[in-house]
């Protein structure tokens, strides 16, 4: 039995231990549906033609983790932004730890999607925003959609900003021998309320996982966002992030993808501007060995006049790693005064890496500023020789390059210890201590 058909099978057994007279249900068995019509996405497709999940497929994954597990901090201490105080939504094997966790619903509701889908006190808020702008066509966010029972549940009412930022960590312990986890997160700020949000995946163990994650935000007016992904997985951890953002008037959401490691990893990043005077961000830093695979896939969508976009992304890839970026901007007739801006810069340490990029750009409204723009090379042998002669070593003269190419993406990070822990993330992956103060 393949994955697809071992997925399809298991949708009759999960249908059993959820509620089938809930709305969502209907939401989730159209889902399958969906699913079980197209399959997983194939290189013969274009958005996918430069990433093959052929061989995940052909890997026995667990669909449901078989017990529940329980971690101590200590052994999990290093992957939270533990210099910060934060709330945490941490889940362990797909299955919510409520030891590792700090939830609330004083003034807020940071909590869990299982009590959103099942508790009458929620439904409201899951019957208007619930898989609302996740794709219905884009076949593996309806394989989480049919799924979808545990994740991270953020509402921020009016007016609101939680005391601290919020850190969503799933950990994978390698209890099984290959893991599925399909998180699905739902989070609503509305009217000039803001938000914090870190998130991490992070496989404790070189078992292989296989991570489907889905997560709408929906951005009310001039409410303020700010997401950061850190990727820094093992060898044998892959990871589909699916992230949609639905976006007001005068709203603000930064997303920043931090991208250090993992067998596999595909980033699709979806913005929809619904208003005016809209500002998006995505900005990214890609540092990639062995035969790591990364692929960045954005769509921004200028629906109304007087919106931005910026978009900055940087990778370093270095052995035999492989990358993708392929970014799309649309900007609708009506438009008018959009300022959209799209960049991809690209640096290849060894003469076996690959990056194929795609910028582009659709515009129907004649009143714009749109620019988008890509360079894929190595690096300057000049500024490496002027570093030299100054008393540098090569090695270290390398990294001080690649550290200053890819630091410009931080200087939007809006919390000072993440951006810390950023930088020595990067000082790592460079292999060297940049001889400055982290």
């Amino acid at each position: 039995m393949d994955l697809k058909d071992k997925l399809i099978s298991s949708f009759m057994a999960f249908e059993n231990n959820v509620d089938v007279e809930h709305s969502v249900h209907d939401v989730r068995t159209a889902a399958m549906k969906n699913f079980e019509s197209k399959g997983f996405p194939s290189k013969k497709e274009e958005e996918w033609k430069y990433t093959s999940l052929n061989s995940l497929q052909k890997t026995d994954f667990s669909i449901f983790p078989r017990e529940e597990n329980t971690l101590e901090y200590k052994d999990v201490k290093k992957y939270f932004i533990h210099e910060i105080d934060s709330y945490k939504i941490v889940f362990v094997d797909g299955i919510y730890s409520s030891y590792l966790s700090e939830t609330t619903h004083d003034g807020v509701d940071i909590c869990l999607m299982s009590a959103a889908l099942t508790k009458p006190m929620y439904k409201q808020v899951i019957d208007v925003y619930f898989n609302k702008i996740a794709s219905k066509d884009e076949s593996l966010t309806s394989l989480n959609t049919a799924f979808s029972r545990e994740g991270a549940y953020i509402y921020i009412p009016k007016n609101k900003m939680p005391k601290k930022p919020v850190e969503i960590l799933h950990f994978a312990t390698g209890n099984e021998a290959s893991l599925l986890l399909q998180p699905r997160n739902l989070i609503v700020v509305e009217e000039n309320a803001e938000l914090q949000v870190i998130e991490r995946h992070q496989s404790l163990t070189s078992n292989e996982v296989l991570t489907n994650s889905v997560t709408e935000i929906f951005a009310a007016k001039s409410a303020i966002v700010d997401y950061y992904k850190i990727q820094n997985d093992n060898a044998t951890a892959s990871l589909i992030d699916n992230t949609y953002i639905d976006q007001k008037d005068k709203s603000v959401v930064k997303i920043h993808s931090f991208c250090f490691g993992g067998k596999l990893t595909r980033n699709n990043l979806n913005f929809y501007q619904n208003g005016e005077y809209i500002d998006s961000t995505m900005k990214g830093v890609t540092i990639l060995g062995e035969k790591q695979h990364v692929d960045h896939h954005t769509l921004v969508h200028h629906k109304q006049p007087n919106c931005e976009s910026h978009q900055d992304y940087k990778g370093i890839y270095g052995e035999n790693s492989t990358g993708v970026f392929n970014g799309k901007i649309i900007v609708d007739k009506i438009a008018q005064k959009t300022d959209a801006f799209q960049q991809n810069n690209n640096i290849l340490i060894s003469d076996k890496a690959t990056i194929n990029s795609k910028p582009q750009l659709e515009i129907f409204a004649d009143d714009v500023k749109c620019s988008h723009g890509c360079t894929i090379g190595q690096l300057d042998e000049e500024a490496l020789f002027y570093l030299q002669t100054r008393g540098i070593p090569e090695k270290e003269a390398r990294a001080l390059l690649m550290y200053a190419f890819a630091n410009n993406v931080l200087a939007s990070v809006r919390i000072p210890e993440l951006k810390t822990r950023i930088n020595k993330l990067i000082a790592k992956k460079l292999g060297v201590n940049l001889g400055f103060d982290l």
